[in-house]
């Protein structure tokens, strides 16, 4: 069995791996130990996980749910191959985000997996976008918007109704915006901004997603793409250069997002605004 594991991105007391499983049928079983907390996004393949809390089948959309120091095997008996994204926690970094999520009382997991829920479609295809895009500020996010929604749903509560920020969050969300907007081309990480409020980044993301409808890291993108669009307008200088300035590593990664979100690319958006109108957008 041909088992690899990529790691996309780490802090402290998290990590998320892309782990391609090329296990034939009739392979022999493949037997392991969880070191931390694990949940593996199972995203093409199906096999069959045996744990402590018991065996399943994963298929696309489900999520298999490990324990840490408990031993566990795959098993590959229908299927060939699997891929997974597998975001691991460390048991202090799991327990801060339990602590912080309503009607959750302890960490671990009583069930090998959960299977595809609505209510975690859109999160799993944000991640599968930020590991092709090796985006590892948006998977930071969605490491901890992922344990958080696990011990929503394992403790039977509503995930999308969570406690209502008070003062002090709208104060530190605030002096959050106010960073970002200083130095939206800088690399923010979720850690360092929820450092800088006193606050644990689960609590920080869930209250900064809760006033201002966006998450962070979607709020540093926005910002940064306002800003490239306004020059983009102003001035003549070039793309790249506009592209680097507001903060991103490269111009392929800039045209794409632009385009997503603007719905033209950069050039075209310039020569609209340069009096091309729709020709520019044609061409």
């Amino acid at each position: 069995m041909t088992v690899t594991a990529h790691k996309l991105a780490s802090g402290p007391g998290w990590r998320v791996h892309d782990v391609i499983c090329r296990a034939r049928v009739h392979d022999r079983p493949f037997e392991e130990q969880h070191g931390d907390y694990c949940i593996a996004a199972v995203t093409d393949g199906t096999f069959r996980y045996s744990a402590t809390q018991g065996t399943a089948v994963l298929a696309p959309g489900s999520m298999l749910l490990g324990n840490a120091g408990s031993c566990f095997e795959f098993g590959h008996e229908h299927a060939a191959g699997d891929r997974c994204l597998s975001f691991h926690y460390s048991p202090k970094f799991l327990e801060a985000v339990v602590t912080d999520t309503p009607g959750a009382r302890k960490i671990g997991f009583a069930a090998p997996r959960l299977p595809p829920l609505r209510q975690f479609a859109r999160l799993l295809a944000e991640a599968e976008i930020a590991r092709d895009a090796n985006d590892g500020n948006a998977l930071e996010e969605i490491a901890l918007r992922l344990a958080g929604g696990v011990a929503s749903t394992l403790a039977g509560t509503a995930a999308d109704r969570p406690r209502r920020p008070n003062r002090f969050d709208q104060r530190r969300v605030s002096e959050a915006v106010r960073r970002i907007e200083l130095a939206a081309h800088e690399p923010l990480a979720l850690a360092d901004l929820a450092c800088e409020t006193a606050t644990s980044p689960f609590h920080f993301l869930r209250s900064f997603r809760q006033l201002t409808g966006m998450t962070p890291h979607q709020y540093v993108l926005r910002t940064r793409l306002h800003r490239a669009a306004v020059r983009l307008r102003l001035s003549d200088e070039p793309i790249s250069a506009i592209a680097f300035d507001a903060g991103f590593n490269d111009l392929s990664t800039f045209n794409r997002r632009f385009r997503r979100v603007m719905g033209v690319t950069p050039g075209a958006f310039r020569a609209w605004h340069r009096g091309g109108g729709a020709d520019a957008l044609s061409t």
